[in-house]
């Protein structure tokens, strides 16, 4: 346990000396919103436009076993100091705190690598174990009418100590994957009739709908309480953001909905409104549900041929924020500077899941891609830009026409073109180097058409034109 717990801490090492930040640490400003004139991006009031990008991982709020091949009660701890100065020194402004529902799981269910009968446990969780009576883990029942300190004040303490190095926070409200396909996993799940001292019975699907019965009205009462308490610990925070539930079902859909305009309306009293959003629905669901959705902003899957939100991202946003999340696209086996660059130039905000094991180059290339975006976002008038792919020869543009471009070239050919006819002037220009992140000066051109450039060197190039 203790090696696999020092590499997960010298892979967040190794990334920060192999990424030193170049964007100095603020405290972050919001509460963040859709910018109403151009809502595929936030903003924190002030008219700017803000860029997503940042990597996630498990572990951010509970201990918990998760992927570690070996079991130990209590998991071990987390270095969260260390995983912020990961974070900032990639130039990373935003992350998903994890919650994990399940107190106690077999491994091996989900991944067949696991050692045979590895147990695997994660604390603290909302609500205190204090009995009377054992639950099915052996340890003291929950009870569910109390909340427990521990994890509040670690929920406002994790998501303050972010906000003080400018970086934002998805706070996930519930996690459907982990009671969805670890079976055992709901055995000692707080809201299983041997775990609670309640009487609450719930199951690993009804728990996540809305259900007109007695026994499913108690649930959601105990649901909107725990909301309630969460919102409530982080209201005054400038650097927050909600999501109702990590890859619950097709089933849940009224549920999640629910939850959306239940905090909405909760927060609509209080002295800051956050935005809320839902995130990719697995097994079953379809990215027009989260489109249809109250959410504010929302994490698709790869979607049908005509999205690709892995290889050719879609502009369309129907007013929604787009977070591309490699979570809900590959799981952990994709996720590139290829793939950061399109998104961007497509209007799409990007996160990256990690589970910080040593890492593939292409996924080093894409953290180190976010930062790259996350600085260039930061130097043009961000708020302006809309995805204008007819504009380039390489369909991947976002622009402020006649004003300002960036345009991708995503490795072939190395020629391209760019449509100027809305510049009544000249365009100065830089190159950008995507794999090495060196910055070069570009040639300068009139407006008026179509103007050819060249990338000086190999590989994936970002062209940015700045016009008068």
């Amino acid at each position: 346990m203790r090696q696999q717990t020092c590499r997960l801490l010298l892979t967040l090492c190794a990334g920060i000396l192999l990424a030193p930040s170049t964007l100095g640490a603020e405290v972050a400003s919001g509460p963040l919103r859709p910018l109403s004139s151009n809502p595929r991006w936030f903003t924190d009031g002030s008219g700017k436009a803000i860029l997503l990008a940042g990597s996630h991982a498990w572990w951010v709020l509970q201990d918990n076993g998760l992927l570690l091949h070996q079991g130990a009660d209590p998991p071990p701890a987390f270095d969260y100091e260390g995983y912020l100065d990961f974070l900032e020194n990639h130039d990373h402004n935003f992350f998903r705190l994890w919650r994990w529902e399940l107190p106690r799981w077999t491994g091996r269910q989900w991944d067949d690598r696991y050692p045979e009968g590895v147990v695997k446990f994660c604390r603290p969780h909302p609500w205190p174990r204090s009995g009377p009576g054992l639950a099915a883990d052996g340890k003291p029942r929950f009870d569910l009418e109390r909340f427990s300190p521990e994890y509040f004040e670690r929920l406002r303490s994790r998501v303050t100590a972010a906000g003080e190095r400018g970086i934002y926070v998805g706070v996930m409200l519930f996690e459907g994957w982990g009671a969805q396909f670890l079976e055992d996993g709901w055995d000692s799940h707080p809201f299983n009739r041997a775990s609670n001292v309640n009487g609450i019975d719930g199951d690993r699907f009804g728990y996540f709908q809305v259900q007109e019965t007695e026994m499913g009205r108690r649930i959601l009462d105990l649901q909107e309480a725990y909301i309630r308490k969460v919102v409530d610990t982080v209201n005054d925070l400038d650097n927050v953001l909600f999501e109702v539930c990590n890859e619950a079902g097709s089933y849940s859909t009224a549920w999640q909905y629910h939850v959306v305009e239940y905090v909405k309306e909760y927060e609509s009293s209080l002295p800051k409104q956050h935005p809320v959003g839902m995130t990719f629905q697995y097994r079953g669901g379809d990215n027009a549900t989260l489109f249809d959705g109250p959410a504010d902003w929302i994490s698709p899957n790869p979607g049908a041929d005509d999205q690709s939100y892995r290889d050719n991202p879609p502009p369309e946003t129907h007013g929604k924020v787009v977070v591309s999340d490699t979570d809900h696209q590959w799981g952990h086996t994709g996720g590139d500077a290829v793939w950061v660059w399109k998104s961007f130039t497509r209007g799409l905000n990007v996160l990256l899941m990690e589970d910080l094991p040593p890492s593939p180059t292409w996924q080093d290339s894409a953290r180190s891609a976010m930062g790259q975006a996350r600085r260039l976002s930061e130097e043009v008038d961000l708020a302006a830009m809309v995805p204008a792919g007819e504009l380039s020869s390489t369909g991947y543009c976002l622009a402020h026409p006649g004003r300002e471009y960036v345009v991708f070239q995503p490795g072939s050919p190395g020629l391209f073109n760019v449509d100027l006819k809305d510049v009544s002037g000249s365009c100065s220009g830089r190159w950008l180097n995507v794999m090495t992140g060196d910055a070069s000066t570009a040639r300068s051109v009139s407006g008026g058409g179509r103007r050819a450039f060249s990338t000086p060197f190999g590989g994936s190039a970002v062209l940015h034109l700045e016009c008068e």
